[in-house]
């Protein structure tokens, strides 16, 4: 009865795994069949006035290359607010003080916005520069992006040409995609979400989420989906759902792009999925009820709950892990044909990512950090699969926001130490090679499937142990030796 049990969960997980690859591969096919060369570029024969939120917290490394880059747009200054929305409790705020004077005695018009608790985190800070600007249009870049001097004037006049239009964003680009193979791996990853995920459901009329950064807001989209809130971690998410719920269009413009940095530290990179986990997870809970009840299509609904489920395979496939070995001590087939034969929808997306973005040998070079990516996106299940059961259980964790290097992670005091989990996923890894031994013993067609859970626990524990050792204090030289230098270099001078 146990085993009865437990091969039916087993297999409600291997369905539910089922469905949402059915969903991507969906997604790849509306990005062949909805093709089309980019919308073009209205005139802008206005300049509204627009402010730029840039919310803050603790970036010394990127802070100044930031407000450079947003003093460069080129529009004029008389109809741009710079807001830093400073959170920050080192010197980053002396640092973006210093900067806005100077750019302040160049002629912009800058605002300083720092509160004294930083309720609601980044919701809060976005809400605190809305309430203390004008203007109908609000650009946000995070600490780390860099807009190129033409911004504004390829996103503005598509705002301007269609009143029913409330958001547009850009594409993410990579400001150190080769800084190391967790980098090109995230690259891969991040140029399929923009350039075929997001690209598909635009162009399909399926809601698109707000990727945070990159983008302008029409202030009346804003308000009338009831504003900034705190209630999930993933606040762009949560708005930009709600504002198409509500009537507004999104439009996501696959060739402008914006450059940003990608976590180079792997300590740092789960940080931000678990905290994205937890988010998609929360908005998930908060969401799906409204967008059934909405005045959406059935594709429209399907999709928009597909894409809240994102991080829900990563339990489910843990699930499956640890329910193998029992299963196979009690002699039960596991049969994965129906799901590898879906799994080969990933891979191909990733694939025509590349294409999409690069010439053939870009392209190929790209696709080369698969099995980095493949390995690093499986090893960090455990820590994101805790992050989905955290916010299923309604657990409120604070915002944790990724820290930004400007390729110094290794001295960096940002730098995010590593974790207890590193034990867990040590412990996981012992477990799929338990796995893998029953495997080649009672079932071999699940031998791969399961050493591949190994392979990836052991490169998380790996890199992690590595990292955290190539963090390690340095100790000083010891002092006789100190002097013995002093005295030779006195005595060569």
């Amino acid at each position: 009865m146990i085993m009865t049990l437990l091969f039916l969960l087993y297999a409600l997980c291997a369905l539910c795994l089922g469905l949402y690859t059915a969903g991507q591969a969906l997604l790849l096919w509306r990005y062949w069949r909805t093709r089309a060369p980019a919308p073009a570029t209205p005139r802008l024969d206005a300049c509204p006035r627009v402010t730029v939120q840039l919310p803050l917290y603790n970036e010394a490394n990127v802070a100044a290359r930031l407000l450079d880059a947003v003093a460069a747009l080129d529009y004029p200054r008389d109809k741009m607010l710079i807001q830093a929305l400073d959170d920050s409790t080192d010197h980053t705020s002396q640092l973006v003080a210093e900067k806005l004077a100077q750019l302040r005695r160049r002629g912009f018009a800058v605002q300083h916005i720092r509160r004294a608790q930083r309720q609601g985190y980044k919701a809060g800070a976005l809400a605190a520069g809305m309430a203390a600007s004008g203007g109908d249009f609000i650009a946000i870049f995070d600490a780390d992006f860099l807009p190129a001097p033409d911004f504004l004037r390829q996103m503005l006049p598509h705002l301007l040409a269609d009143p029913h239009l409330g958001i547009v964003q850009s594409r993410w680009g990579h400001l150190n995609a080769e800084e190391n193979s967790l980098t090109r791996a995230q690259k891969l990853s991040i140029d399929t979400h923009f350039a075929v995920e997001q690209a598909a459901r635009n162009r399909s009329g399926w809601l698109i989420p707000f990727n945070g950064t990159g983008g302008i807001w029409r202030r009346r989209c804003i308000e009338a989906a009831g504003g900034w809130s705190a209630d999930t971690l993933t606040e762009d998410l949560d708005l930009s759902y709600r504002a198409q719920m509500a009537g507004w269009a999104s439009l996501f413009l696959p060739d402008v792009e914006v450059p940003g940095e990608i976590p180079p530290q792997l300590a740092a990179y789960k940080q931000q999925q678990a905290r994205w986990a937890t988010g998609n997870t929360q908005c998930l809970q908060k969401l799906a009820l409204p967008i059934l009840r909405a005045r959406l299509s059935r594709s429209q609904k399907l999709m928009a709950l597909q894409h809240l489920c994102q991080y829900l395979p990563q339990p489910l496939m843990l699930l499956m892990l640890l329910l193998t070995p029992p299963l196979l001590l009690a002699q039960s087939p596991l049969p994965l044909l129906p799901l590898g034969a879906l799994a080969l929808a990933p891979p191909l997306m990733y694939i025509a990512g590349q294409f999409r973005l690069y010439d053939r040998r870009g392209a190929l070079r790209g696709l080369l950090a698969f099995p980095a990516l493949l390995l690093l996106g499986t090893g960090i299940s455990l820590s994101n699969s805790l992050a989905v059961f955290a916010a299923l259980l309604g657990n409120k964790k604070g915002f944790q926001r990724t820290p930004k290097f400007n390729r110094a992670a290794r001295d960096s005091a940002y730098a995010v130490p590593a974790d207890a989990s590193v034990w867990l996923e040590f412990v996981m890894m012992l477990y799929a090679l338990w796995a893998a031994w029953l495997a080649w013993q009672l079932q071999p067609a699940l031998l791969v499937y399961v050493l591949l859970y190994a392979a990836s626990f052991a490169t998380v524990c790996a890199w992690t142990i590595l990292e955290a050792w190539r963090r390690r204090p340095r100790p000083a030289p010891h002092a006789p030796f100190n002097d013995m230098l002093d005295k030779s270099e006195a005595t060569q001078n």
